[in-house]
């Protein structure tokens, strides 16, 4: 439900004088063993009109779609279809590496895929006894 009223309020605009929802792609996100992957549906737009950005621990996608004028005399054109700017920031996980996220473009949908972080290791500590030898490979002199 938070998802939902996140994506109408941030797709809502105001032109001549009325509120109507702007362009809001829908995002696929899941999650494999070594990675968190990002799908974006952007079908009809080219490559040089979408714009990812990694700055700050944040993922940010935008992109402009363009209505088409096209309209003859004395016709009747239905447009529903959203057109507009959007842009959408994805908070990312501590530690990534910002160089290592790769994304694709293919058929209309941006994948982004943003390889997890490797996970600080516990670091063994000895604990020594005051007047006796230090433990060697677990086996006590």
């Amino acid at each position: 439900m938070h998802t939902e009223l996140s994506r109408l309020m941030n797709g809502l605009s105001e032109e001549n004088g009325r509120q109507q929802q702007a362009w809001v792609p829908t995002l696929d996100v899941w999650e494999t063993e070594d990675a968190v992957h990002y799908a974006f549906d952007l079908p009809g737009l080219p490559q040089d009109a979408i714009q990812v950005e990694a700055e700050d621990g944040s993922l940010t996608v935008s992109a402009t779609r363009k209505r088409e004028q096209k309209q003859e005399r004395d016709r009747f054109y239905r447009f529903e279809r959203r057109f507009g700017t959007f842009s959408r920031s994805i908070g990312l996980p501590q530690g990534v590496a910002e160089d290592d996220i790769k994304a694709s473009y293919v058929n209309g949908v941006l994948e982004i895929t943003v390889p997890k972080p490797e996970q600080p290791k516990p670091k063994r500590i000895d604990v020594e006894v005051p007047g006796e030898q230090p433990v060697i490979d677990g086996s006590a002199n």
